[in-house]
């Protein structure tokens, strides 16, 4: 650890471990494992080191959310108590940000509730690529003193890098343009942007643009793949154009159920994402992404 980031601690949770550690060590921070432990009834027990710096990171993705916001809460409190003035959650997947507004009566709007509940847990919110739709600020979602919003494009585009001949790139619906076009625009890449149709959270259809597929290799991209029927919908869009591969590079790697074996069944030659999520699929790292932003946080 550098002069600099002395008082300063990136903790981290047993089901984040290691890609916590690739972050401190980018950040220059020392790491330290939040140990947990779960009685029979389903309760949690959350120890921190007994005695922590001015500054704490707590690092710990927001999928499979329930039983985790519930730790974040005991972790956060604690922090305090054991001697932290301020700390930040790093959180490179941020769930319940699709509930933005009540659709039907009665129902809560969690992306407030959470948002308002993280907000007043943590002095400052770092996320990458937050899955927002009318909401479009993260600042809005999670009102902390401070909140910042990363993209992975970067990292994305740096891995792609040659890996391909001459790839085209394709946004499998309107909302996924936004990361398809940085990514061929850093690569000088042809991109297009398909049109999606959602019925349901299973039923998905998706319309192709006019384009010349056939022989080229498709690199299907987006944000977020939960249960995986707006990729799978692509690439059986994709097939009768006979392309030369149909590689799939997502942020999020939530594969929900048995997305995983379906969208290889559907004929995804293969599967890239990041490590948001620690998820067997895992290509691309963000610890070059976050680091810097953690780095210039506080004044450091």
């Amino acid at each position: 650890m550098s002069a600099e980031n002395a008082g300063r601690l990136l903790l981290g949770f047993p089901d984040y471990s290691e890609s916590a550690q690739k972050l401190a060590r980018a950040a220059g921070l020392d790491f330290a494992e939040i140990q947990v432990h779960r009685f029979p009834d389903g309760e949690s027990l959350v120890r921190l080191p007994e005695r922590l710096p001015e500054h704490v990171f707590i690092c710990r993705s927001l999928n499979q959310p329930n039983e985790k916001l519930v730790e974040l809460v005991l972790a956060a409190s604690t922090s305090r108590k054991l001697g932290a003035t301020k700390v930040a959650l790093v959180a490179p997947y941020l769930g319940y940000m699709r509930q933005d507004m009540a659709f039907c009566p009665g129902e809560a709007v969690s992306q407030q509730i959470v948002g308002n509940l993280l907000a007043n847990l943590f002095d400052a919110l770092i996320t990458v690529d937050p899955h927002l739709h009318r909401v479009h600020r993260i600042e809005d979602a999670v009102p902390a003193p401070f909140a910042l919003a990363l993209t992975a494009t970067d990292a994305m585009s740096d891995y792609l890098g040659d890996k391909l001949q001459n790839p085209m790139l394709l946004g499998p619906d309107e909302e996924s343009q936004q990361w398809v076009s940085a990514i061929a625009q850093q690569n000088r890449l042809e991109f297009h942007v398909a049109s999606k149709l959602r019925f349901g959270d299973s039923d998905v259809t998706v319309s192709l643009p006019d384009a010349d597929y056939r022989g080229r290799h498709i690199v299907l991209v987006d944000d977020v793949i939960s249960t995986g029927r707006t990729i799978e919908s692509a690439i059986a869009a994709l097939k009768p154009h006979q392309p030369g591969s149909i590689t799939v590079m997502a942020t999020h790697a939530l594969f929900a159920g048995d997305a995983l074996a379906r969208l290889k069944n559907a004929g995804a030659d293969d599967i890239w994402s990041t490590d948001s999520i620690s998820h067997s699929t895992n290509r691309i790292g963000l610890a070059a992404v976050l680091a810097p932003a953690i780095s210039g946080l506080w004044g450091s």
